[in-house]
């Protein structure tokens, strides 16, 4: 675990410096953390396309396997640090997330607009920030081919407020995203991320432990070290018992028509069943993340690390994924939704909203299922 998590502090503290490298605004660091970046990174090297997005990404990458750590192996650690962590690294992975959150779903929803109703008139997502600079042949979201057909007779209604619904939906994301943009660089330059960052470059160095955890990083001569398999089997624990109680009877077929009634509603709040299976989601990832700690390093970079029963699960792989995409079509869906309650919207561009509303809570469905099936399947484990 010690190991583990000074890994995963070194790969945030690189990351950082990839993203300071990449663009301006963010290049300011203070104390530790900036001495320890200068250490870690890669001076002189040119920024390449790209790499603020791979940066961003990397380091919510490693701040949420770090948080996840600690949550699991909290026992092995000081207190008092672990619950001062562990908010802040889910606030800085968080507030990173959004604006490739939206632009995905913008991506999602524009796919499916052309996808239902054969059109190609949808604006394409508008880059924002330093990316603005460097789209003069590239988009977020690559030209839709034409389609092989004309629209069917009954696509007709369907057609005449797709492109209005698209261009909606465009602005609408688009100034989220926008948003996000600013948030995110605001927070990278603020006296809380760096105090974040301080306590990981310490982190890589030294991890702050509890008297148990003291003793399973040195034992004593004589003494048994401490097992970290039973905190990492309560986790799975929690795993099982989260996904015991979702409907996986009404998930084993490919759409379960009471959830699609219920997500049909006009009702603005966040669908009752959607949850359940977001905390599996999260479970999920926590029980990955601690076979990887066990393992000793994260075995999608260094697959013969650690035991072989620590080796990936590819059932939990396909599991992850499924979540993934019911997590993604569910915000999809509430996205449509929202749009379709614009003010004094035409009712050919509310009656395509909902029709996209509609596909993305099938989307959902088709995850749950795929998500039930690849579950009760028996694990198999790479080499």
């Amino acid at each position: 675990m010690v190991g583990y998590l000074r890994a995963q502090a070194t790969e945030f503290l690189r990351a950082l410096r990839r993203h300071r490298e990449s663009g301006p605004g963010t290049g300011t660091g203070t104390g530790t953390a900036a001495g320890a970046n200068g250490a870690l990174g890669e001076p002189g090297r040119a920024a390449q396309p790209g790499d603020d997005v791979d940066a961003a990404r990397a380091l919510r990458r490693a701040a949420r396997r770090i948080s996840g750590t600690l949550h699991t192996f909290q026992p092995l650690l000081d207190a008092d640090w672990a619950e001062e962590m562990r908010p802040e690294l889910a606030w800085l992975s968080g507030t990173l997330a959004l604006e490739h959150a939206y632009a995905s779903r913008l991506e999602r929803l524009l796919q499916a607009l052309h996808r239902l109703s054969g059109s190609t008139a949808f604006p394409a997502p508008r880059p924002v920030g330093r990316a603005a600079t460097a789209t003069a042949t590239t988009t977020s979201v690559p030209p839709a081919a034409p389609p092989t057909h004309p629209a069917s007779a009954n696509r007709g209604n369907l057609t005449v407020g797709a492109a209005k619904a698209g261009a909606l939906l465009d602005r609408q994301l688009t100034l989220a995203r926008t948003r996000a943009h600013s948030t995110a660089l605001q927070a990278l330059g603020s006296s809380r991320f760096h105090a974040v960052a301080d306590k990981v470059a310490l982190l890589a160095s030294e991890v702050p432990l509890s008297s148990a955890g003291r003793r399973s990083a040195t034992p004593a001569p004589g003494a048994a070290p401490v097992d970290l398999r039973p905190l990492a089997t309560a986790a799975r624990e929690r795993l099982t018992d989260a996904v015991a109680a979702l409907p996986l009877v009404t998930a084993g077929s490919p759409y379960n028509a009471e959830a699609l009634v219920h997500g049909l509603s006009p009702d603005p709040a966040p669908h009752p069943q959607d949850t359940p299976w977001h905390q599996v989601r999260l479970l999920l990832r926590l029980h990955r993340y601690a076979l990887e700690a066990l393992a000793g390093a994260d075995p999608r970079t260094d697959g013969t690390a650690g035991p072989p029963d620590d080796s990936v699960d590819v059932r939990l792989l396909a599991a992850g994924e499924a979540l993934d995409r019911h997590r993604d079509a569910s915000e999809a869906a509430a996205a449509a939704a929202q749009a379709a309650r614009t003010p004094r919207i035409a009712p050919a561009t509310a009656y395509a909203l909902g029709v996209l509303h509609a596909d993305q809570r099938h989307e959902v469905e088709a995850a749950r299922y795929a998500f039930q099936h690849s579950w009760r399947k028996e694990p198999i484990r790479l080499p």
